[in-house]
């Protein structure tokens, strides 16, 4: 079976003197679309070596005549865009063809490589002979036609970038040409010597149209003014059901206003283009239209359609009878004073669009075409200046008044340079429309309308997108609140999960204004000598892929990537979490230990799912284990400390000298251990503060656990006496005091030892135990208090014997950290 690649069709206006219009617009997108799925078609059927030949014929073909084309320019620069479109054509029909010969090839390759290389004096049996012998063959026509198609496609691209030269310097050409001025005698006299002729010629037309008209009835037409009515109805109640809407389910905030103002873009958009497309079908119900009037007509009810989106545009952006709901800050003076410009603006670009077609369907004159040109460019110059003009007089009238000077804020920097830029774009232009430079200044003034149509519809699409995002993806509003309990200052999130769609909410509103702006860009790139046609034509290439060294670096792998990643991170967190909730609690291990299970896995997870991510794009693993090698270079001389300290944390895994939860002492450092991290571990002390000690600290120094071996804590109180006091008594009286209190362990049992005899008097050594050394400090004061009053009421006093503040300062427990 053969397959012969069908040519791409021009999809491009002859004539594109203004920035690209809609229906271009909507056509040029059709051009890399088409390309991808004849692409995909052709990769679901099994081709042959050979059912390639026709396509790159046809390639080869076009390449050819345009290179003819080259060398003998034609005169109007507007002929090389269909040229540039085939050629570009032709390169797709060549990449589509190779992006089907290089799997072909590879399994051929592949099929030869399992046959293995002939052995030198061996005979080889005669079905692996043919079978090896047909092999080379389709492998040699495979090769030949793919290189032949690699070849077409590079040919095809250097082709296209010498026809976009050429347009760009007749552009600019054009630019320079001037023509005897609209102000002169000269002017008026050619045009009085053409322009017969041309409304001869034009009357022609508007006769054909005329005649079709009568040709439906008047019963077609009466049902088209009947649609037409129901049309303005329903767009007088879908803007006040779309407003209830809006206003009763949709979340209170931006989005409401956002999605009202694209409302107000769309339904004017819509209303009129269905306009103009019943009005189309009137003129062509009884029989289609002449072949003179029927692209004109067409092509008129697109532009008609963008123009009721420019008039949308303007309103959604001023909103002068709604200014709660504006979203730009422009002050409510400065909105009423410019509603009648959109309209007007929207009726000189559709002048100028419908006049383009028609000079070139008329055959007018050279002098007719610059007349109309020109008339309609001075009068978009003059709408704008005057609109600028209003601006300013209203800015000076606010600061003039006191009462309403607080209303119009100060213009930022950049605001004033765009201001100012407009204010030369509109002199300039109108300077050169009046001294005959018609060319200049018609695409002056009409690029400033481009500019204007294409940033006031990025700024409402990204203020959508960021709405949009953040209302729908942000946490509801009761899912954050106060946290219970007393002295509770912080709020605390209901679920981890609201985190996540915060950050998600952020992450898609920067991501979706970032391709807004890309896609602003290109639009207003497009007067500048290549349209949506060749800018998607670009972007269209961007499935090949871009080589960095030696890798390929493809959009779709990139895509496969971050999916890949995505799904494991998700996976690797779903059982991190059932690891330390559901599986770890239920082992011997202890809360240390569960918790550098799971934050272990948690790396190595993490690992694995950027390698799986790197080698989805093509980076293998044996690359990862190269650049692994190559960087522990690094790691041996920069991040000793980093990697000693993740080794000593792994030693203080197995060996478990302290755990999370123990009271320790190191370096004059003592407190509770509250975490154990991979590099280092947090010690909080008495007075609540934190220090992080380094991992290594714990292996390579002397460390004091306190509650190591055994938690409890010890409690011991030095008491002098007189010799007259009676010994019995008083460890009588403290066994009692001891006994009584009920944080004293009954095991092991306290005691009451005499420490020593002088001639200053006894001192006796009384001990207990507590549940906990952090239990001592708090214990211990409890029961001197109680003893000071046990040994008041029996008349024992106290003494000082020699060295006991001493013994007292060495033997005290130190204060324990605050609970």
């Amino acid at each position: 079976m053969r397959i012969a690649l069908p040519r791409l069709r021009d999809f491009s206006s002859r004539r594109p003197d203004f920035p690209v219009g809609l229906p271009r617009f909507a056509r040029a997108l059709r051009f890399p679309v088409f390309g991808l799925l004849l692409m995909l078609a052709a990769l679901c059927t099994q081709a042959q070596p050979g059912d390639f030949d026709a396509s790159l014929d046809t390639a080869r073909l076009l390449i050819d005549k345009a290179r003819k084309v080259l060398d003998d320019p034609p005169n109007d620069a507007a002929d090389l865009l269909p040229l540039r479109t085939e050629v570009l054509g032709a390169g797709t029909q060549a990449e589509a063809a190779a992006a089907l010969l290089e799997p072909q090839l590879a399994s051929v390759q592949a099929r030869l490589a399992e046959l293995g290389p002939v052995t030198p004096g061996q005979a080889e049996a005669h079905d692996v002979a043919v079978l090896r012998s047909q092999l080379n063959k389709n492998r040699a026509e495979l090769d030949a036609q793919f290189k032949r198609a690699k070849l077409l496609a590079v040919e095809s691209e250097q082709t296209a970038g010498e026809i976009s030269a050429l347009r760009r310097s007749e552009f600019q050409a054009r630019l320079g040409e001037r023509t005897s001025s609209i102000l002169s005698s000269l002017f008026w006299s050619e045009l009085r010597m053409d322009l017969p002729a041309d409304a001869q010629n034009a009357r022609r037309l508007f006769d054909q149209l005329v005649m079709a008209a009568r040709a439906s009835g008047a019963w077609v037409w009466s049902s088209v003014g009947l649609i037409g009515l129901v049309l303005l109805g329903l767009h007088l109640w879908a803007g006040h059901a779309f407003l209830g809407l809006t206003t009763t389910r949709v979340p209170p905030g931006r989005l409401r206003r956002s999605l009202h103002a694209w409302t107000r873009v769309l339904l004017p958009t819509a209303t009129a283009g269905l306009m103009a497309e019943a009005a189309y079908l009137g003129l062509v119900w009884v029989a289609p239209l002449p072949e003179a009037l029927a692209p004109l007509m067409s092509r008129l009810a697109g532009v008609i359609c963008f123009g009721g989106y420019v008039v949308g545009l303007g309103h959604a952006l001023l909103l002068p009878a709604r200014p709660s709901w504006r979203l730009l800050p422009l002050p409510d003076v400065l909105a009423l004073r410019l509603r009648w410009l959109p309209p007007l603006l929207a009726l000189l670009m559709v002048l100028t669009w419908a006049l383009i077609p028609l000079t070139a369907q008329i055959n007018a004159s050279l002098v007719t075409t610059v007349a109309l040109d020109c008339i309609v460019a001075l009068a978009m110059a003059l709408a704008m200046g005057l609109g600028l003009l209003q601006s300013n007089l209203a800015r000076r009238k606010a600061l003039r008044e006191p009462g309403s000077a607080a209303a119009w804020p100060p213009s930022p920097l950049w605001l004033t340079s765009v201001i100012g830029l407009a204010w030369l774009g509109a002199a300039v232009s109108f300077l050169a429309l009046l001294l005959g430079y018609v060319a200049l200044g018609s695409f002056l003034v009409h690029q400033m309308a481009w500019m204007t149509i294409v940033l006031g519809s990025a700024y409402l699409l990204a203020v959508l997108v960021d709405d949009g995002f953040t209302t729908l993806l942000s946490p509801p509003a009761g899912a954050v609140g106060p946290a219970e309990g007393a002295g509770a200052a912080a709020e605390q999130p209901a679920s981890p999960f609201f985190k996540v769609r915060r950050q998600a909410a952020v992450l898609l509103s920067g991501v979706g204004r970032l391709l807004v702006v890309v896609l602003t860009l290109m639009l207003l790139l497009a007067p500048f000598g290549e349209g949506p046609s060749e800018l998607f034509q670009r972007a269209d290439k961007l499935h090949q892929g871009v080589s960095i060294g030696e890798f390929q670096i493809r959009p779709m792998s990139v895509l496969q990537a971050l999916v890949v990643i995505a799904l494991c991170l998700v996976v690797v967190r779903i059982v991190r979490r059932w690891l330390k909730e559901d599986y770890l609690p239920t082992t011997s291990l202890d809360t240390g230990m569960q918790a550098w299970t799971a934050t272990l896995f948690a790396y190595a997870g993490n690992l694995l799912a950027l390698s799986l991510g790197l080698a989805a794009v093509g980076i293998g693993l044996e690359r990862i284990a190269w650049v692994a090698s190559a960087l522990s270079v690094g790691i041996g001389f920069g991040l000793q400390a980093v990697v000693q300290n993740f080794v000593s944390g792994l030693i203080m895994l197995a060996e478990k000298p302290v755990k999370v939860g123990d009271w320790v002492s190191l370096g004059g450092i003592e407190g509770d251990i509250r975490r154990i991290n991979v590099r280092a571990t947090e010690i909080q002390m008495g007075d609540r503060s934190t220090v992080i000690v380094p991992n290594s600290e714990f292996i390579t120094k002397t460390v004091r656990n306190v509650t190591h071996a055994n938690p409890l804590g010890l409690v011991k109180i030095l008491l002098p006496v007189p010799l007259a006091a009676d010994a019995d008594q008083v460890r009588c009286l403290v066994l009692k005091i001891f006994e009584a209190h009920a944080d004293v362990l009954k095991a092991p049992e306290p005691g009451v030892q005499l420490d020593s005899i002088d001639s200053a008097g006894m001192v006796f050594n009384a001990t207990a135990f507590v549940n906990s050394p952090r239990m001592a400090y708090g214990v211990r004061s409890a029961l001197m208090f109680d003893v000071l009053r046990g040994l008041r009421e029996a008349g024992i006093s106290l003494v000082k014997p020699d060295g006991l503040v001493l013994r007292e300062a060495t033997e005290r427990a130190p204060e324990p950290p605050a609970p």
